[in-house]
């Protein structure tokens, strides 16, 4: 088992999202917000949270993350980067393909400052999606 995959069985297990003996993490979301680019290629500004109630699965013996929306966006993990803290974030890092096989990045952000809330960032090249999520 790689060192990384390590670092992120040990997050959920010190989280207390490991069930005894399951390998599939559930989240759920509160909300969501996206950034896109600009015709210039610019960041803009991020949209309105809007307040969804969706279902996140993080399966690591099948090396997928499952969006329910309304449209299922699935992502296979490519590779499980290393873990990262600094004094404000714990993050771990997905190198990932969606549905249509387009690469993006995907990260779970547990941010300590704000009672450790936890946020889920899907970076592509030209957006980024990002769902507050918490464990279910």
């Amino acid at each position: 088992m790689s060192k990384t995959k390590i670092y992120i069985l040990l997050l959920f297990l010190g989280l207390g999202f490991q069930k005894s003996y399951s390998q599939v993490y559930k989240f759920k979301t509160s909300g969501f917000s996206v950034l896109e680019k600009t015709e210039k290629g610019k960041w803009g500004k991020w949209s309105d949270l809007e307040l969804v109630n969706i279902l996140v699965s993080l399966d690591t013996n099948k090396s997928r993350i499952v969006v329910y929306s309304q449209i299922i966006q699935l992502f296979e993990i490519i590779d499980y980067q290393d873990r990262t803290e600094n004094d404000t974030d714990i993050v771990y890092t997905f190198t990932c393909k969606d549905n249509d096989g387009v690469d993006c990045t995907l990260s779970i952000i547990t941010r300590k400052k704000q009672d450790n809330r936890k946020q889920l960032y899907i970076n592509y090249d030209d957006r980024i999606i990002v769902y507050n999520i918490f464990n279910m």
